[in-house]
């Protein structure tokens, strides 16, 4: 067996399932798939498709790497949960890697992901991510959008791979929002014992 760790990444924080195996400095497998709904259904799949293209088992792997947003709720939920249960299952740590972080490895400017009504997600030195237009983010100078899905998973694989010793808590979702569902105004209804 060889001596490199094997981190398996994957995220779904926008409208895709990605997921990248690295061994050592090298990815082996990457694999992009667009979808604005069924990442949930689509992940395990994909995740194990990876892993046999590579032929590699889930026992083979060292760490896990999850992109922890920011971005679309539901899809930081099944990514940050599917990681922390394969995690537990398989005895090995998870790193989550937010999307700034991710975008920063892939270019220079500021990291912006894109969110709803033409906005975006930012973190300005010092300061805690926040939502903004995209043009007053572009008043802020060049842009790094997340638009390439495959870019950024290989780079949360590669910051997974240089973080996985060092991590001491499971990974967890980077909400710069609320979700846009709320809980209903309705009274509940009256249980009846019978």
């Amino acid at each position: 067996m060889p001596s490199d760790p094997l981190i398996l990444a994957f995220d779904t924080s926008a409208a895709h399932c990605a997921a990248a195996l690295l061994r050592g400095d090298s990815i082996l497998v990457s694999r992009t798939e667009s979808m604005s709904r069924g990442q949930a259904e689509r992940l395990m799949p994909l995740l194990q498709e990876v892993l046999a293209e590579a032929g590699c088992t889930w026992r083979d792997l060292t760490a896990i790497g999850v992109g922890i947003g920011p971005g679309n709720f539901t899809g930081i939920r099944i990514s940050v949960s599917a990681a922390r249960g394969l995690a537990l299952g398989l005895g090995i740590p998870a790193v989550g890697v937010s999307g700034f972080d991710a975008l920063a490895e892939i270019g220079d400017g500021l990291p912006a992901i894109r969110a709803p009504r033409e906005q975006v997600y930012v973190m300005l030195p010092g300061q805690d991510p926040a939502l903004m237009a995209q043009k007053q983010a572009e008043s802020l100078g060049r842009l790094i959008l997340n638009d390439d899905a495959d870019a950024q998973v290989r780079a949360i694989v590669r910051l997974a791979a240089q973080n996985w010793q060092s991590v001491s808590t499971p990974p967890a979702p980077l909400y710069v929002r609320p979700a846009d569902a709320a809980p209903s105004k309705d009274t509940p209804p009256v249980l009846l014992d019978g």
